[in-house]
């Protein structure tokens, strides 16, 4: 039976990483590293290097595979992400196999940004391995996105006894502003969705690389803040090769006119 870690590494601070998890690392047997191209490197290197700064364990296997990519001959969004996972499933058994055929423990994991449970698809594709591969699925929570980009802007999640919605910049772009939503964070926006959006009445709070020695922030009214933003994060696109960002903004809400 296989015994399946799935291990919240926050946004790539080591500091972050919580004392679970350092014993969860350490535990594994195998740990796979998944890598996203050169472009990339960077990402595979941050979990190299917290792997080096809290695995004691010397039998502790890490093996980098190369991440499958999406086929953007697939028209349909949802289709072409559920062949992607059904590739990476396929990939992780063949190295849990490999792994197994050569004596290696049961222990098997792979280190999560931010929280496995929030807009990451690792746990699916443990479903999918999990359908062919005996295993149990344990998960430990990370510090998320969310939670670096409140802290790093001191504001809290919420307006009082208020909700929040969590969307995709895809979503936003192709939806608008969510209904009956005051407050609304964005997470895997491929760029300036927030363009979309009639800024009236809008603040934003944005974040890249939060929590990490590159974390760059900005706040302020939607109009003014949304063409600054979209200017630094190409910047820091071009700069790094890669980008995570984060952004939440709140909506005043209308007040009545007379009659």
């Amino acid at each position: 039976m296989i015994e399946l870690s799935l291990i919240g590494i926050g946004t790539g601070n080591p500091d972050h990483v919580t004392r679970e998890a350092v014993k969860a690392i350490n535990l594994a047997d195998l740990i796979l590293l998944p890598l996203k191209g050169e472009d990339k490197a960077d990402l595979a290197g941050l979990r190299r290097a917290i792997c080096e700064a809290v695995l004691t364990n010397p039998a502790t296997r890490i093996v980098p595979f190369d991440l499958p990519v999406r086929d953007p001959a697939t028209p349909d969004y949802v289709a072409r992400v559920s062949d992607w996972h059904d590739a990476i499933a396929a990939r992780w058994e063949g190295h849990i196999r490999a792994h197994l055929a050569a004596g290696g423990g049961p222990k098997v994991a792979l280190l999560v940004w931010g929280d496995p449970s929030l807009y990451d698809s690792t746990l699916r594709i443990a479903e999918r391995v999990g359908r062919s591969l005996p295993m149990v699925v344990q998960v430990i929570p990370g510090i998320t996105a969310i939670q670096m980009l409140c802290a790093a802007h001191a504001i809290p999640l919420n307006d009082l006894a208020a909700p929040v919605v969590i969307t995709t910049g895809r979503r936003l772009r192709d939806h608008g502003w969510p209904q009956d939503a005051d407050t609304v964070v964005v997470m895997l926006d491929a760029g300036g969705a927030f363009t979309e959006l009639d800024p009236e009445g809008i603040e934003i709070w944005w974040g890249a690389y939060v929590g990490m020695a590159e974390q760059i922030l900005d706040h302020g009214p939607l109009a003014s803040a949304g063409p600054r933003i979209v200017e630094t994060r190409a910047q820091a696109r071009a700069a790094h090769g890669w980008i995570m960002d984060i952004y939440l903004m709140r909506r005043q809400p209308a007040v009545p006119q007379p009659s």
